[in-house]
């Protein structure tokens, strides 16, 4: 166990989160223990649990953490091809998915039924969404359109990156190439019935 330290609350807090992220990055999250979260951040299980009363806040602090870092690397580049901007938001993705396979796993299994979690999830598409959205800069009934079709579009990510973590029957550039071209193939879709072809 490393040497108790004094810290103001937020120091702990966040020096918490980082020893939890390490640990459920490293294993499933039934394997994750409090007491070794305790452990390797040198405090007591008391206060460990004074910041967060059980296992599953702990893990909905860390993954909304993991979102909003995630979120802030999102950028709209006006002179960028809409497809290259949504690229590099999913490669960012995709990067702490593949660093981080327990823990998303533990997000959309083991807490699949955790209304916390979920939002947090959900909150990551939805920001996801409004950035590729306002990035086409459509607006009235092809915004609409549109809207619809990259929800539909980010959930099936969503759906091929857990097969990609859960299974290995995909690499992860089968995945961000399949990903891509769909979103092609939906934009392509798109225009062409925009166009009365």
């Amino acid at each position: 166990m490393p040497p108790r330290r004094r810290l103001a609350p937020d120091q702990r807090r966040a020096e918490l989160l980082d020893i939890g992220a390490q640990l459920f990055a490293e294993l499933p999250y039934e394997q994750v223990q409090m007491d070794r979260v305790a452990e390797r951040a040198g405090v007591s299980r008391a206060l460990l649990y004074r910041h967060f009363p059980k296992k599953s806040v702990l893990f909905a602090a860390i993954y909304q953490r993991a979102a909003e870092q995630l979120q802030a690397e999102i950028r709209i580049e006006p002179d960028l091809p809409l497809t290259d901007q949504i690229a590099a938001g999913l490669d960012a993705h995709m990067d702490y998915f593949a660093a981080n396979r327990h823990t998303v796993l533990a997000a959309n299994r083991d807490l699949a039924g955790d209304p916390v979690v979920q939002a947090i999830v959900l909150g990551d598409h939805r920001a996801m969404h409004d950035v590729m959205l306002a990035a086409t800069g459509l607006s009235g009934a092809q915004r609409a359109t549109m809207s619809a079709a990259l929800t539909s579009w980010l959930m099936f990510v969503h759906t091929l990156c857990l097969e990609w973590l859960e299974h290995d029957r995909l690499t992860r550039d089968q995945v961000r190439t399949v990903s891509l071209g769909a979103l092609a193939g939906m934009i392509a879709a798109l225009e062409d019935s925009s166009d009365g072809r």
